[in-house]
């Protein structure tokens, strides 16, 4: 056993193991553990900014589900002042009308007027006419200076 080459080798193997153990286990494992406190803080690291991204998922659900709210209320507000416009506006287009209608009754009643004195001032000159070619026709001349006597005496009382 002692003079078999092959125990011999298999000692040095396993001394030349020993060895390189002993003088390359505590950088090794130096190295190991700190992968391992490397690996740690980035899971560590990953966890915080997962819990980050959570809260900004909740931040930012929260404010959609706000401008949501807000935009319907915007909405609702514009419905509500299109509808109150569209109330002015028929009100206003009534009121206008109304003037406009009265306006066209008043010019109408004017011009009745006017066409009535039109012609109450052409019944006169009619009867003017008339009267004067009656009067000229059917009056002698010593009448006609009787007839302006009279009128002339009845001024007075008729004035009064």
């Amino acid at each position: 056993m002692f003079q078999d080459p092959s125990f011999w080798v298999a000692v040095a193997f396993f001394l030349f193991m020993g060895l390189i153990a002993w003088k390359a286990g505590k950088p090794i494992l130096a190295g190991l553990d700190s992968r391992a406190e490397r690996i740690k803080a980035e899971l560590d690291e990953a966890q915080r900014l997962r819990e980050e991204a959570q809260k900004a998922l909740a931040e930012y659900k929260r404010k959609q589900r706000d401008a949501a709210k807000e935009a319907e209320e915007m909405l609702a507000n514009a419905k509500h002042e299109a509808e109150l416009l569209r109330n002015q506006a028929s009100e206003e287009l009534k009121a206008v009308l109304a003037r406009r209608e009265k306006a066209a009754l008043d010019k109408i009643a004017q011009a009745e007027t006017q066409a009535l004195q039109e012609v109450r001032s052409q019944a006169v000159d009619i009867a003017m006419t008339a009267t004067a070619k009656l009067l000229s026709e059917n009056v002698d001349p010593g009448r006609d200076q009787a007839m302006v006597d009279q009128a002339i005496k009845d001024l007075g009382a008729k004035l009064h």
